[in-house]
């Protein structure tokens, strides 16, 4: 046990509640600033991150920065090779492609328990998760779009009351942040994501399952069909 956690452990128990580690909040501004670097491209898909260029760059210890790296691998968002450290993920069309049908099952398994609800209060939650998205979907700020545009995805997913679903959400969401920082790094187009979003929930209030299933189609399928066309693109 280390002196910072031993002092919280004796504090907890002499109050009964746990007092804030300081360690802690930079561990936690670490991994927003790394996350954030991997939204906006300054870190690119696959490439190598060191423990000491990072800390020294954030100005954080050592052993705190090993441990923002160790939760982002976890999370996903970085890829632990044996003999070779941690990268940044990547996705590669196949990944991207199989990504897409997971969730259109998914989302579609969703959009159809929000339905299931009679008194109409799973469908007022997807209306104001869509409302907190509209106003952040054309931020100038990428990492505010971003979080907006995940956020609706995991709002959906809790109106669903689907226990399951929250299960698969922290494995989902990490995939889901890989698949849209590439996505906004090629596409650069927020008013498309936006659009197709709209259409989703548009789609909900009419409770038609055909106009559900092309609303997610053309989100989730069609888009995946893009971004792998995209990717493939020569470059200029």
């Amino acid at each position: 046990m280390t002196e910072t956690v031993a002092r919280a452990a004796s504090a907890s128990g002499r109050s009964g509640a746990l007092a804030p580690i300081a360690s802690m909040s930079r561990r936690d501004g670490a991994i927003a600033a790394i996350r954030r670097a991997i939204v906006t491209g300054d870190l690119q898909p696959g490439e190598k991150l060191t423990e000491n260029r990072l800390s020294a760059s954030l100005n954080v210890s050592r052993p705190t920065m090993r441990e923002a790296l160790t939760q982002l691998a976890q999370e996903g968002l970085l890829v632990q090779e044996p003999y070779r450290g941690l990268r940044v993920a990547d996705v590669d069309p196949g990944t991207i492609m199989d990504t897409a049908r997971a969730r259109m099952a998914l989302d579609t398994l969703a959009a159809q328990d929000v339905l299931a609800d009679d008194t109409g209060s799973r469908l007022a939650q997807v209306e104001a998760a869509w409302a907190d998205y509209d106003r952040l979907a054309l931020d100038a700020d990428p990492v505010a779009a971003h979080e907006a545009h995940v956020a609706f995805h995991r709002r959906l997913w809790e109106a669903s009351g689907n226990s399951m679903l929250m299960r698969l959400w922290p494995a989902t969401e990490a995939q889901l942040t890989i698949l849209l920082a590439r996505d906004q790094q090629t596409r650069r187009d927020p008013r498309r994501a936006r659009d197709v979003h709209r259409a989703i929930v548009e789609a909900i209030r009419t409770r038609d399952p055909d106009r559900i299933q092309q609303a997610l189609e053309a989100h989730t399928m069609a888009s995946a069909r893009e971004l792998v066309a995209l990717l493939q693109r020569p470059p200029r």
